[in-house]
């Protein structure tokens, strides 16, 4: 069957193959930034882009579980290294805005309590920092059923990320929302049909 030669195909390619794809949209994007190719504000196209590029990372983690479930796609394999990359994205769009757009420290801690968009990209990116942290096989190991437990925080760092993004946009924007319908679709999908009657 097709999806059947797809798998294997998939389990052909090695998983730093998806960390180098991963990672060559950020120097792209910030040699555009130092050489105008972002627009009149670079700073902060490239603090969008990096925060985009995250949450389709986080997009494309969430899909895996629906894809084997549904279509018998397996990618699993490579969900760890969308997590990962998906944090380095968060990071980098972090910095540039620490580093590069406020650059006050006071101003910061002002911008984290103040403004609801930026406390909620906070909580969303101190979620990620511990599951980042134990995104190996020692950890896995080590916290056997819990460390399940704890990667479910994917859940809600995705509606958070999404919900930060439709809060920083200026007025209507259609994007934003559409993230957030994705994002609630994949997890409606990842509801097994059992519980789904046991609740009906």
């Amino acid at each position: 069957m097709l999806v059947d030669r797809f798998n294997t195909l998939v389990r052909r390619i090695p998983t730093a193959a998806l960390y180098i794809l991963c990672a060559l949209p950020a120097p792209w994007l910030f040699y555009l930034g130092v050489t105008g190719g972002l627009g009149a504000e670079p700073i902060k196209a490239l603090e969008r882009e990096l925060g985009e590029i995250a949450l389709q990372l986080v997009i494309v983690g969430l899909a895996i579980t629906p894809l084997r479930r549904y279509l018998r796609v397996n990618l699993l394999k490579f969900r760890r290294a969308l997590g990962l990359m998906a944090f380095l994205y968060v990071a980098l769009h972090l910095a540039v805005w620490l580093f590069l757009d406020v650059q006050i420290a006071a101003q910061i801690w002002a911008d984290i309590i103040k403004r609801p968009y930026v406390t909620i990209g906070m909580a969303a990116f101190l979620m990620m920092i511990p599951l980042a942290a134990t995104s190996n096989n020692y950890s896995v190991r080590k916290l056997g059923p819990k460390w399940r437990q704890l990667h479910r925080l994917t859940h809600v760092i995705a509606i958070l990320g999404a919900v930060h993004f439709i809060w920083l946009s200026k007025g209507f924007q259609l994007e934003p929302l559409i993230y957030l319908a994705v994002i609630m679709g994949l997890l409606a999908l990842r509801i097994r049909p059992q519980r789904i009657k046991q609740v009906a």
